[in-house]
């Protein structure tokens, strides 16, 4: 690529790398990587050892392939986390308040938890909601709604890289998923339905409902949550999730995003 400085070949190189693949849907072998780049294929593997050392690229070896790790993700999801995206997802939120009347969030992920970047509350509250989810404040992914609606459209490998089977799980009220086979069928669940929902996980009595947000290439970078008062709400779960789901289309519209073929509902 013309672009790659002769003066850091080893740097360019690794780039085209991560750039191959990103690319790619699945994962892809080194000698493939070598073959379509023109690029030494003792030179891939040395430089894939570099990139997994510092967790940009997991190796998968039952699949004979390499895939983008947590760190490449993270690049990815800071860029989402700046002002472009907050200023872009601020009316959205705004319209949700508005139409749903409780408490909405705009969160990404950050590692393995949920980063939140907009609180956006009724300006008169039917019945008052205290919440521990201010921006800026970090929570478990597994745990919130926000967090799993980003985690279901991740690759398992990138699962796999964020929950390893040495890490415990955290568990706030006695509940939620304690490993991550039990996160993995949660999260198929909440992806075939369209939309996460978190009941109790973090604070008891409080009912949050989200949907994601999709890039142009459509992978996930956030998430649009709706939290109330599971006791004192009088909003159908049904319209919750409704007012949700188009307010992720929206801020997906917004970013030039393209979500997976008619997750919207769309033709």
């Amino acid at each position: 690529m013309d672009w790659v400085s002769s003066a850091s070949p080893a740097v360019g190189r690794s780039l085209e790398l991560l750039l191959a693949l990103a690319a790619r849907t699945g994962p892809v072998g080194a000698a493939t990587l070598a073959r379509e780049l023109g690029i030494p294929r003792s030179t891939v593997y040395h430089l894939l050892e570099v990139l997994i050392e510092h967790h940009f690229v997991v190796h998968l070896p039952e699949q004979r392939g390499y895939g983008l790790g947590v760190a490449a993700f993270e690049i990815g999801s800071a860029y989402m986390r700046h002002e472009p995206l907050e200023l872009l997802a601020r009316p959205v939120l705004r319209r949700l308040v508005d139409a749903v009347g409780e408490t909405a969030h705009l969160g990404v992920l950050h590692g393995a938890e949920t980063l939140y970047l907009i609180k956006e509350q009724p300006a008169v509250s039917r019945v008052p909601v205290t919440l521990v989810t201010d921006v800026g404040v970090r929570l478990p992914a597994q745990l919130t709604a926000s967090g799993r609606s980003i985690l279901a459209h991740l690759p398992d490998a990138q699962v796999r890289a964020l929950f390893p089977a040495s890490t415990g799980f955290v568990i706030r009220t006695g509940r939620g998923p304690a490993s991550l086979p039990q996160l993995r069928r949660l999260l198929g669940v909440e992806r075939n339905q369209g939309w996460a929902e978190e009941d109790g996980l973090i604070t008891e009595g409080l009912h949050s409902v989200a949907a994601c947000a999709f890039d142009h290439s459509s992978r996930p970078v956030a998430a649009i949550s709706v939290t109330r008062r599971a006791d004192r709400s009088s909003i159908a779960v049904s319209e919750l999730v409704r007012a949700v789901r188009h307010a992720a289309q929206q801020l997906t519209w917004a970013m030039s995003g393209v979500a997976p073929p008619g997750w919207f509902g769309e033709s």
